[in-house]
């Protein structure tokens, strides 16, 4: 997702505001266990944010509603259909669904109730955390407190760096020109791609260990 900060410094971003602020409210989506591209879209609307398009503290407090509200929202529709929805093989992403709840079950097995706070900073647990306390009937208030405190503490982290690091893009551009820009967003992609492959790798290990005879 930080790979989106040096492009669309360069390239700039035509949207109105109001389209803007619609952007960290997918956040909603993805807590609810629908795969969308929330954080994404979050660091999408800090870029806006470090050009002058929104206002940051605007995006952040939407961002951490709106991830408060999602997994409230899923929390309890785990709690109510359990495991039933997530594993039905009706719907899209059925085998990455599977992966992600075994996945879910070992992380919230080590954590514990710290589970929620930790979840929503791992971008494996993030889409089913809620859903994964629901299911294990985790005490509602105990839920709600772990998951504000991970909800506004992401945001505001989030948020932060994605508004600082867009705006020090464009410091970067105006001092030393567009070439310094591409070595920066090169740098910036090979980052991003080798976390990508390490998530990917760790997926396909949890699902081949899962799927062996021995397992």
């Amino acid at each position: 997702m930080s790979a989106l900060l040096p492009v669309l410094a360069v390239l700039g971003i035509h949207a109105s505001a109001k389209l803007g602020y619609l952007l960290p409210a997918l956040i909603g989506l993805e807590s609810m266990g629908v795969p969308s591209p929330g954080e994404t879209a979050l660091v999408l609307a800090a870029v806006m944010a470090s050009q002058g398009k929104l206002r940051i503290e605007l995006v952040i407090a939407i961002a951490a509603a709106s991830a408060i509200v999602g997994d409230n929202v899923g929390y309890w529709v785990g709690r109510a259909a359990g495991r039933r929805v997530l594993t039905s093989p009706r719907g899209p992403f059925h085998r990455r669904r599977l992966t992600l709840i075994r996945y879910g079950d070992r992380f919230f097995a080590r954590h514990g109730a710290k589970a929620v706070f930790l979840g929503r900073w791992v971008a494996l647990v993030r889409v089913t955390a809620a859903w994964m306390a629901g299911m294990n009937h985790m005490r509602f208030r105990v839920f709600f407190f772990w998951n504000a405190l991970g909800g506004i503490s992401w945001a505001l982290a989030i948020g932060l760096v994605a508004y600082v690091a867009g705006d020090g893009v464009v410091h970067v551009i105006e001092r030393f020109g567009i070439v310094a820009a591409v070595v920066f967003a090169a740098g910036t992609v090979a980052a991003v791609v080798v976390l990508r492959r390490r998530e990917r790798a760790e997926l396909a290990e949890l699902a081949e260990r899962e799927e062996s005879p021995v397992a």
